[in-house]
């Protein structure tokens, strides 16, 4: 595998006056961004509110309740502390398993396959929006960003194939254009973005990576992001971005 240079957060200072959420924060992409945010952030892990099925309180995309649960006991957390939430990164992301694998032909197409892929990668995402943007401040910069990826780009969908995972991650891509529409009207200087973090190495992309493909370790990838999210600015909002900060077509 080969990986290429990370590169250092050139200004965290922007959120680190305030508390940094990951959703997702257990899996190997979320733990690389709980860490580096921790290793940045003032006061350590203190400003790093980490959420997931496993944590107190417990964060299930497939339960709204709980997802409007975790969202009150963040913004306690913020209340208690007297930090905004600056940055919100839902790490959450659902390829395989159960049984299913990305589709190589329409004629591998399953209505429950799709049902759950859009569930975790589209709905489950949206509902986060819903009970995390209101969170953020409206004076200030803040960031609520979640991960997309490239392949749910219709404009650069050459190869086929992956039906389930692509039309889930597209229509990701259009809840995180039309929540930053909504979000720019109250809060300015925020953002909503989706992020193509590439191909990192962890559960979820190991079966599919291939010799001549750049593999990052999530350590490295989440260097990347913090990178890219730390130079955005109100003008991005609404946007697919890559881990090198290019812009990339819906």
């Amino acid at each position: 595998m080969s990986a290429a240079p990370s590169r250092a957060v050139e200004d965290p200072g922007w959120w680190t006056d305030g508390l940094a959420v990951v959703i997702g924060a257990s899996g190997g992409l979320g733990t690389g961004l709980s860490d580096a945010l921790a290793a940045l952030a003032p006061q350590g892990r203190d400003q790093v509110l980490c959420l997931g099925r496993r944590s107190d309180p417990a964060l299930d995309l497939l339960d709204e309740v709980s997802i409007a649960q975790a969202a009150q006991w963040v913004r306690g957390q913020s209340e208690a502390t007297g930090r905004s939430v600056r940055l919100v990164i839902d790490a959450t992301g659902w390829l395989h398993g159960q049984g299913w694998s990305p589709e190589k032909t329409w004629r591998q197409l399953d209505a429950a396959h799709m049902a759950h892929a859009f569930a975790v990668n589209a709905i489950g995402p949206a509902l986060l929006m819903k009970h995390f943007l209101p969170l953020l401040p409206r004076q200030g910069r803040a960031a609520f960003a979640t991960l997309s990826a490239k392949v749910g780009s219709i404009g650069d969908n050459q190869l086929g194939g992956w039906y389930s995972y692509r039309a889930a991650k597209a229509a990701l891509n259009q809840l995180v254009r039309t929540s930053a529409i909504e979000l720019a009207r109250t809060h300015p200087q925020a953002v909503c973005v989706a992020l193509h973090p590439g191909t990192v190495d962890t559960g979820l992309s190991a079966p599919f990576a291939r010799s001549g493909l750049t593999v990052r370790a999530p350590a490295q990838a989440a260097a990347l992001l913090l990178a890219v999210l730390a130079s955005l600015d109100a003008r991005r909002t609404g946007t697919l971005i890559d881990p090198l900060g290019q812009t990339l077509p819906w």
